[in-house]
C-alpha cells in the first residue's frame, strides 16, 4: 500500500493540484509556475547526462536554444504556426546537431568533453549572434503562439492562457513518465552501469559509445522541446538563450537538487528559480536588489557546501547525523 501511495497516488495528486493551481492564483504566479515547469523539463533533459550517465555537459543550453529559434522561424509572422509538424521538425533539428556534436565529443572524456561541449554551444550561439539569422543579436519575436492543428479544425489553441499551462504540465509530466520508465529498460541499466565502471562494461560487451550518443541525443530533444515552450512562452528568443550562462545555470539545477534522481532535477530547479525571485525583490531587499547576484551566489555556495548529495540528500544526512548523536559518548 505504502509503495502504491509513493509511486502512484502521490505523483497523481501532485498533478493534479498543480492543474488547479491557475484557478486560485494570480497571472505573475501563474507565469512563475510555466517558467518553473519549463526550466524542470530542461533539467529533466540534462540530469539524464549527468545524473545517469556521468557526461558533465557546459553546452546543452545549445539545443534549447537552437529549437526555440527553429520553431520561431518556421512560424508564419502574423499568424499561428502549426505544431503538429513544427514540433517535430524543431526537435528533429536539435537532435541532428547532438547527432553530430555529439560523434565528436564523446570521443573524449572528463573536462576534455565539458569543454568540446562548451566550444560547440559557443559556435552555436555565435552563428546567431553574429549574422542575420534570427535577427543577429537583437533576437526575433514569434508574435502568435502556435497551435496543433488538423486542416481548419484546430485541436488544441496555445493562445489560451490555461490550455498553454496544461500543455506545458502534460509535457513535463511526459518526460519524467518517460525519462523513468528509460532508467527502468535494458538501456537505462546500461547507462547506469556505464556511470559506475564504463571500462567494465566495455569488458562485458557493451558498445559504450553507442548508449552515450543515444542518450546525448535523447537528451537533446527533451531540451529541444523545453526550449520551444520557452519561445512559446516569452514570445521572443535571443542567442542568450545558448549562452554558456544557460548550459551552467541548468547544471546548477541539476547539482543543486542532486544528481541521479529525477526529483533533483525538479526541487534543484524550484529551488534556484524561487531564490532568484526572492533575491530580485525590492519589496524585501531594497535598493540593494540590484546587487541580486552577490546574494544569490552567496547562497547557491553555501547550500552547496552544506549538501553535497544535493537538497535531495538532506533527508538521508539529517538521519546520519541524528544517528552520530546518538551513537557519540556525550548522548549517554
Amino acid at each position: 500500500m505504502h509503495s502504491s501511495i509513493r509511486n502512484f497516488i502521490l505523483p497523481l495528486l501532485l498533478f493534479v493540484v498543480t492543474a488547479l493551481l491557475p484557478l486560485v492564483t494570480s497571472e505573475y504566479y501563474t507565469a512563475l509556475i510555466v517558467k518553473i515547469m519549463i526550466y524542470s523539463l530542461f533539467a529533466l533533459s540534462l540530469q539524464l547526462l549527468v545524473g545517469c550517465t556521468g557526461l558533465i555537459s557546459l553546452g546543452h543550453a545549445a539545443f534549447f536554444g537552437i529549437s526555440a529559434y527553429a520553431v520561431t522561424l518556421l512560424s508564419p509572422e502574423y499568424e499561428s504556426g502549426n505544431l503538429l509538424w513544427m514540433l517535430p521538425v524543431s526537435i528533429g533539428i536539435a537532435m541532428v546537431y547532438a547527432l553530430i556534436t555529439g560523434a565528436l565529443s564523446l570521443r573524449t572524456k572528463g573536462v576534455y568533453f565539458i569543454m568540446v561541449t562548451l566550444a560547440f554551444a559557443q559556435m552555436a550561439y555565435y552563428v546567431f549572434h553574429d549574422t542575420k539569422i534570427g535577427g543577429g543579436s537583437d533576437g526575433i519575436y514569434l508574435y502568435v503562439r502556435p497551435e496543433f492543428r488538423i486542416g481548419d479544425w484546430v485541436i488544441l489553441n496555445l493562445d489560451n492562457a490555461y490550455v498553454f499551462y496544461m500543455f506545458v504540465l502534460v509535457c513535463l509530466t511526459f518526460t519524467w513518465v518517460f525519462l523513468a520508465m528509460l532508467m527502468r529498460s535494458r538501456f537505462g541499466a546500461a547507462l547506469t552501469g556505464i556511470l559506475v565502471n564504463e571500462q567494465r562494461m566495455r569488458a562485458a560487451g557493451f558498445s559504450t559509445f553507442g548508449y552515450k550518443l543515444t542518450a546525448y541525443i535523447i537528451a537533446s530533444g527533451l531540451g529541444g522541446l523545453a526550449g520551444i515552450l520557452y519561445a512559446a512562452k516569452d514570445g521572443y528568443v535571443n542567442p542568450e538563450l545558448m549562452n554558456w550562462e544557460q548550459s551552467g545555470l541548468v547544471l546548477l539545477m541539476v547539482i543543486l537538487g542532486g544528481m541521479g534522481r529525477l526529483s533533483g532535477a525538479v526541487i534543484g530547479t524550484i529551488t534556484l528559480i524561487l531564490l532568484q525571485e526572492i533575491f530580485q525583490s525590492q519589496a524585501l531587499f531594497g535598493e540593494f536588489a540590484v546587487h541580486w547576484h552577490l546574494t544569490f551566489g552567496l547562497a547557491i555556495i553555501i547550500l552547496v557546501a552544506l549538501m553535497p548529495k544535493g537538497l535531495i540528500g538532506l533527508p538521508e544526512q539529517l538521519r546520519a547525523r541524528r544517528r552520530s548523536s546518538a551513537g557519540s559518548p556525550a548522548a549517554h
